[in-house]
């Protein structure tokens, strides 16, 4: 009997080949590290910050001509001496040394009113947050009824009721009207209710502390951060300001600088004087805005360390 074999089929060693996935391109992940570059974006951008720094780069560069080399020379370019530190000399020996005289009214006005609107906006924007009383909502109405008010429209009744009370001319006048902050109000008010946790203070009242101890060692640290932005406000709001002192003040000893060296243009723009003082002029102004920008590099490290501090949930 003969056995018949079936034929074995070959083994071989190529593998089926499978069909590949299609290689997924990974998203970019866009961070404040690594943020997202936009052609038109940096180009708005540089040209908004030439048409800052254009006047800012004008101002310091004609502050270092004297009298002869502002007259003659472009406006961009350096004179043919440098006279920074004679205009500087100049400018506090001018008229008996009146600009110093305005540089200490004006320090009088900012430090004043910036501290104490800043404080009674903060106690003002704690109280409205966290204190629950009868005609709350119909008091921010207010607020921010005042905050769309201009400054301008308030100025001549305020003269109106100081002259009535016989304080013009006199630094009262200056200094009341900036006490008074809505806009800081409204934004300690917006910040505290955020940054106050409830739990802390009510703590706080179990082991029987009072409310302005509550505030005071409580509440007025965390406020850091939106005290710091209101107290830049008030600053840069008091030391700019031209029109209410303009309005309020006869004497020029009390002038503030706004006023003082507005006055010194208007002498060496009048037709015939004989004594011109541009030099002068832009050297003050110049000496005007370093205070400012010396507090917003001082103050700026402030901002950045609290801005988690909004964050806090009860």
């Amino acid at each position: 009997m003969s056995s018949t074999s079936s034929p074995i089929a070959p083994v071989t060693d190529r593998a089926t080949p499978t069909p590949q996935a299609p290689v997924r391109r990974q998203k970019t992940l866009y961070t404040l590290a690594n943020p997202r570059k936009s052609t038109s974006l940096t180009l708005v951008t540089g040209l908004f910050a030439l048409y800052c720094l254009i006047p800012m780069a004008w101002l310091v560069i004609n502050a270092t001509k004297s009298q002869g080399d502002f007259v003659s020379s472009f406006g961009l370019g350096f004179g043919e001496r440098f006279a920074l530190w004679d205009n500087i000399v100049q400018v506090f020996t001018f008229q008996d040394g009146i600009f110093s005289r305005w540089l200490l009214n004006t320090i009088l006005y900012v430090v004043a009113g910036a501290l104490v609107s800043t404080f009674l906006a903060a106690l003002g924007g704690y109280a409205l947050a966290k204190h629950d009383f009868v005609g709350r909502r119909v008091f921010l109405l207010i607020v921010l009824g005042s905050i769309s008010v201009p400054g301008i429209a308030l100025a001549i009744p305020q003269f109106l009721l100081f002259a009535q009370l016989g304080i013009t001319n006199t630094p009262w006048a200056v200094l009341i009207p900036s006490f008074i902050n809505p806009f800081g109000l409204y934004l300690m008010w917006v910040f505290s209710d955020q940054a106050v946790p409830n739990g802390l203070i009510e703590a706080a009242r179990i082991d029987g502390a009072g409310e302005l101890r509550i505030f005071l060692q409580i509440a007025f640290p965390l406020l850091a951060p939106a005290t710091v932005t209101v107290l830049l406000f008030s600053f840069v709001s008091i030391w700019n300001n031209y029109f209410l002192p303009l309005i309020m003040l006869k004497d020029p000893a009390w002038y503030p600088l706004t006023i003082g060296i507005n006055q010194w243009n208007k002498l060496g723009s009048t037709a015939g004087n004989g004594e011109l003082i541009q030099n002068l002029v832009i050297t003050g102004s110049l000496l005007m805005i370093v205070p400012l920008i010396a507090a917003f590099l001082s103050l700026q490290r402030y901002w950045q360390s609290g801005l988690s501090l909004g964050a806090i949930k009860d």
